[in-house]
C-alpha cells in the first residue's frame, strides 16, 4: 500500500483533528524539515568559521583593526536578526557595484551565520583567555611563529572546553530558522503556513511542525548536556 492509498483509509471529516489531512500533508512538511536542517547546519558552519575570524580580528594589535571588529560585533549583536535578513535578501542586491541577488536559502544561511558568529566569537574568546599564560610563553621560548602558536598550542586547548557551549548555539539556531520564512524560504513554518492557507486549515500543519521541532531539538539538548558533563569531568580529572 503506497502513501496516498494509506491516507485514504482515514475517514474522520467530522473530527476536530483530521488524520487523513495529517497523512496527506506530512510528506510536504517532512521535505521542508530537511530544508530547515540543511539551513541550520550550513549557517552553523558559517558562524563557526566567521566567529573564529572575528575573534582573531578583535585580538589584533593594530588598534584600527581591533576597533573595526569590535564595532562590527556590537552592531550585529545590537540589531535584530530579522532586520539583517531583510537587508541581505532585499537591500543588499540594490547596492551599486557590489550588490547581487541571491537565493532565499543563501541569504538565510548568511544572515543567521553572520548574526550568530558574533556570539560564537565570544565563546571562542572565553576559551582562548582560559589558556594559561605559560603556554604563550612556552611558544615564544620554542621560537614558534604566530601561526604555529595558534594552530599547535592555543586553539587545540581553547576549543575543546567550549564545544558544549557551541552545541547549545546549534540548537538555538535550529529553533531560529522560522525567521527564514520572512524571506520566502520554504522551511517548515513557511510550508505549514502555505498548506494552511491552501486548505483553510491551520491546526494540523502547525501542530506537526511544533512536534517536529521538539522531536529534533529535545534529544539534541540532552546530547549536548551529556557532552558538557563529560567534558567537565574530563577537565576536572586532568587538573586534579
Amino acid at each position: 500500500m503506497d502513501w496516498n492509498n494509506m491516507c485514504q483509509t482515514f475517514n474522520d471529516k467530522d473530527n476536530v483533528w483530521s488524520w487523513q489531512y495529517t497523512c496527506e500533508i506530512f510528506p510536504d512538511l517532512l521535505d521542508a524539515m530537511w530544508v530547515t536542517i540543511s539551513a541550520t547546519f550550513v549557517a552553523y558552519f558559517v558562524a563557526l568559521i566567521l566567529g573564529l575570524f572575528l575573534t582573531l580580528g578583535r585580538r589584533s594589535p593594530i588598534r584600527p583593526v581591533k576597533w573595526f571588529f569590535q564595532g562590527f560585533l556590537e552592531f550585529v549583536r545590537g540589531t535584530p536578526p530579522l532586520v539583517q535578513l531583510f537587508f541581505i535578501y532585499f537591500g543588499f542586491p540594490e547596492i551599486p557595484y557590489i550588490g547581487f541577488e541571491m537565493s532565499a536559502f543563501t541569504a538565510g544561511v548568511l544572515g543567521l551565520g553572520i548574526h550568530y558568529s558574533t556570539y560564537v566569537s565570544e565563546i571562542y574568546r572565553s576559551g582562548i583567555e582560559a589558556v594559561p599564560k605559560s603556554q604563550w610563553e612556552a611558544s615564544k621560548a620554542l621560537n614558534f611563529s604566530k601561526g604555529q602558536t595558534w594552530l599547535r598550542i592555543v586553539l587545540p586547548q581553547a576549543i575543546p572546553p567550549v564545544i558544549p557551549m557551541l552545541g547549545n548555539y546549534l540548537i538555538t539556531m535550529f529553533k531560529e530558522t522560522p525567521l527564514l520564512a520572512a524571506i520566502t524560504l520554504m522551511e517548515m513554518l513557511n510550508m505549514a503556513k502555505f498548506i494552511g492557507a491552501k486548505y483553510f486549515d491551520y491546526l494540523e500543519p502547525f501542530t506537526i511542525v511544533g512536534f517536529l521541532f521538539l522531536l529534533l531539538s529535545y534529544p539534541s539538548a540532552i546530547l549536548v548536556s551529556k557532552l558538557e558533563k563529560r567534558m567537565n569531568r574530563r577537565f576536572r580529572q586532568k587538573n586534579a
